[in-house]
């Protein structure tokens, strides 16, 4: 399967588990604040690698300037939405 879209409800109840269970090991170890989860879908959203897989990224108060809008930054412009 290349998308999130092509996975059965099985698969992806699988992929909410694993990240819950790496969610709290990134909390445990790196104290982690936060978090912003990516799934790229098809190459026009940037999806380099055709098979399914998801982005679990930690974040701390202050990695980045402004974070306002998550993941809306790959799309600078629509970034800061206020």
């Amino acid at each position: 399967m290349s998308s999130y879209f092509e996975m059965t409800k099985a698969e992806r109840k699988a992929i909410e588990e694993l990240l819950d269970l790496s969610k709290d090991n990134l909390t445990e170890k790196f104290h982690a604040e936060a978090y912003n989860i990516g799934i790229n879908v098809g190459k026009a959203a940037g999806q380099t690698v055709f098979h399914c897989h998801v982005h679990l990224i930690p974040r701390h108060q202050g990695d980045v300037k402004n974070p306002t809008g998550g993941v809306r930054g790959v799309i600078p412009e629509k970034q800061n939405y206020r």
